[in-house]
């Protein structure tokens, strides 16, 4: 099923007092992660999504799983194999537009440079098979650090690069598929929701006016209270962007949906689609601190087997990167990671795990660690993904999502 279809769907069950759920995405920034979304699909009979910012998967090699657009689809595809799946799996692009990318920031690309690289990855990316496209326009690099894109200028922009992913999808003959627009960054400006309407406002008036329509958005990514380090989710925030969206068919999208309190509170205030991501890497790093204190059990006075030390590797790799420091608020700007609390080093890190998974030293290290505990498990990488399931299937449940593929063959 479009994903256009199942919002209209979902708008159709909540407006008729059916049913209220939300929609789950895990991010893609792992093969463990991965692997569990797939496998919570099959075992809850339900949609998944799946979203890879341009950071996370690119075209141009530079992405930090080191997977092509190309090679994350056949992930999804590989790993429904695994578990016997053939219900629906969308593989999605989370914020594309200029300077959203680290590389482009770190190599002071123009604005024109910037374009130019983000329609090639989205070119990539609708090629491969992509059922979801998440165009934000909402950061110019140009301007002062203080001063937000003005909101006139975000419609075209996405616009922009609505048209050219919808030629390379026609030219290629491919099936519609879906667009959300917009931020849920404070910093961007659509936080304030008369400028969001603003923005919603221009984005309909001038897609129909160019007979765009076939292309509007499924959703609208918007503030609802949530940030990497805040779990306030706002109901009321939600619930004022349903009103807004619904009736154009669209739904709201909420990014950092990592630990809130209560997630059960989404489906009841609205929110169509809810990322999850650092609480899913941070599980896996949980899982094999575990997995490296049996080691240690294990290996206990046995001379002859070296120890992986892959806490320390995946440590050194994360404080030899930059990513962590893009966490940083101002006041820790200028601070080294040995200065910070201990409570902020280990969220830190893990925050940037994902950016090293797959760095030589930390996969070697991992599978040092595997092989050590080979004598007690046969599949400690089995052991880490059942790990992300059970945090995965808290926000299932919560979603309202299980059977949920059973309900869309009822009966209106």
């Amino acid at each position: 099923m479009n994903l256009k279809t199942l919002v209209r769907k979902m708008i159709y069950w909540r407006e008729s007092d059916r049913y209220r759920l939300t929609l789950l995405s895990v991010s893609a920034n792992s093969p463990a992660v991965v692997e569990a979304g797939v496998r919570c699909a099959a075992q809850h009979n339900m949609p998944m999504l799946f979203s890879a910012s341009l950071n996370a998967v690119d075209c141009d090699g530079s992405s930090y799983t080191t997977w092509s657009p190309s090679d994350f689809v056949y992930q999804l595809y590989d790993f429904a194999f695994k578990h016997a799946w053939r219900g629906p799996l969308y593989p999605c692009l989370e914020h594309c537009g200029p300077w959203l990318k680290d590389n482009h920031i770190a190599a002071s690309l123009t604005y024109e440079q910037a374009m130019q690289e983000v329609k090639q990855s989205l070119a990539a990316c609708v090629q491969a098979g992509y059922q979801l496209i998440h165009i934000d326009t909402t950061v110019d690099r140009r301007l002062p650090p203080s001063q937000t894109v003005q909101v006139e200028r975000m419609a075209p922009r996405t616009i922009e690069l609505i048209q050219y992913a919808e030629e390379v999808r026609n030219r290629c003959s491919l099936s519609p598929i879906a667009y959300a627009a917009g931020s849920e960054e404070v910093q961007s400006g659509l936080a304030n929701f008369n400028k969001f309407q603003i923005f919603l406002s221009n984005l309909r008036s001038t897609m129909m006016d160019l007979k765009l329509m076939e292309a509007w958005p499924a959703f609208f990514v918007a503030d609802v209270g949530t940030s990497p380090f805040n779990a306030n989710f706002s109901p009321g925030s939600a619930n004022r962007i349903y009103t807004a969206t619904a009736p154009t068919g669209a739904l709201a999208a909420g990014h950092y949906t990592d630990w809130v309190d209560d997630p059960t509170l989404y489906p009841q205030a609205g929110v169509g689609c809810a990322t999850l991501g650092p609480e899913l890497t941070a599980e896996e790093v949980h899982a094999l601190t575990d997995l490296s204190e049996q080691e240690v059990q294990v290996l206990a006075g046995n001379t002859q087997i070296a120890p992986s030390n892959f806490l320390e590797t995946l440590e050194q790799a994360v404080i030899a990167s930059p990513c962590w420091k893009k966490w940083l608020p101002l006041e820790e700007k200028d601070k080294q990671f040995a200065d910070l609390t201990l409570p902020r080093q280990g969220r830190l890190i893990e925050m940037g795990a994902r950016y090293v998974w797959s760095e030589p030293g930390v996969k070697a290290a991992r599978q040092n660690l595997y092989d050590n505990l080979s004598s007690v498990m046969t599949d400690p990488q089995s052991y880490v993904v059942d790990r992300i399931v059970k945090v995965i299937e808290k926000y299932i449940y919560a979603f309202n999502l299980h059977d949920l593929l059973a309900r869309l063959e009822e009966k209106d």
